[in-house]
């Protein structure tokens, strides 16, 4: 059989689901089920209930990965972030996660990350002002302590 490659900035929409098909059951044949939950905090404006931030993320066998959080410049510093992270540890814990995990830019958050325990894990280097980009995990505990 031979093939074929094609470059393509917008492939099918059935292209990624056949492939993903395919991997998804190599994977769970390999490690269990790999069905991944989503898990988001939204940041809603008490007067007109729209959504102005938050947080998002999925758990997946035993981590939760934050995929982005969010909180407006102007409310930055209130605790908001502190919450939005909080409530996230909280759930994962439920559903019995043993780490939380994510990336941040050297411009975005990390010693805020840091501040709540989380450590630097892998660092990819590249032209500023994007890189460096970090990888950070915490190990999540019941007992968890807020920071001073």
């Amino acid at each position: 059989m031979s093939q074929q490659y094609e470059l393509t900035e917008s492939p099918p929409p059935e292209a990624f689901q056949k492939m993903w098909g395919p991997l998804l059951k190599f994977n769970e044949a390999a490690v269990g089920n790999a069905a991944a939950r989503t898990l988001a905090v939204l940041l809603k404006a008490s007067t007109t209930d729209e959504l102005i931030g938050g947080l998002w993320a999925r758990s997946l066998w035993g981590s939760l990965y934050i995929d982005m959080m969010f909180v407006p410049e102007a409310l930055r510093g209130t605790g908001i972030g502190t919450s939005l992270l909080r409530q996230a540890e909280q759930e994962a814990m439920r559903r019995g996660c043993r780490g939380v995990w994510l990336d941040t830019y050297a411009f975005q958050a990390r010693s805020f990350y840091e501040k709540f325990g989380f450590t630097v894990f892998g660092r990819l280097d590249g032209p500023a002002p994007i890189f460096p980009r970090f990888f950070l995990k915490k190990a999540l505990n019941a007992k968890e302590q807020t920071p001073a």
